[in-house]
């Protein structure tokens, strides 16, 4: 299964929704995808990635690289996951730094109040 990538402007943040697998396969497309739809916006960034199936090391330094990206920017960054993308971010004890949330309404919460 490929990766297959949407975005939406929502509560003035861009949420990109991903589906499929985020590997050494997809992490290109992956990066490309948001760079192609973040454009010069400056808004913050919120990676919905709860119907992902799959995520490797690959994943996850995109993952690293895009938090890097908007830390070095200033702009606010929030990842979403389901259990199997959660369980592999806190393996690797990255939960805090790519501000893991449990949903998406509470990543739009968050960057709201900050």
């Amino acid at each position: 299964m490929s990766l297959r990538g949407g975005v939406q402007r929502q509560n003035r943040c861009l949420v990109f929704q991903f589906t499929g697998q985020l590997d050494a396969y997809s992490e290109k497309q992956f990066q490309d995808f948001i760079n192609d739809h973040r454009g010069a916006m400056a808004l913050p960034l919120v990676i919905d990635l709860s119907r992902i199936d799959f995520i490797d090391s690959s994943g996850l330094g995109a993952l690293v690289q895009l938090a890097k990206q908007c830390n070095d920017a200033g702009l606010d960054f929030r990842l979403v996951g389901n259990a199997r993308v959660v369980q592999t971010i806190k393996l690797v004890r990255l939960e805090a730094f790519l501000h893991l949330q449990p949903d998406l309404e509470t990543a739009l919460d968050t960057i709201a109040a900050a």
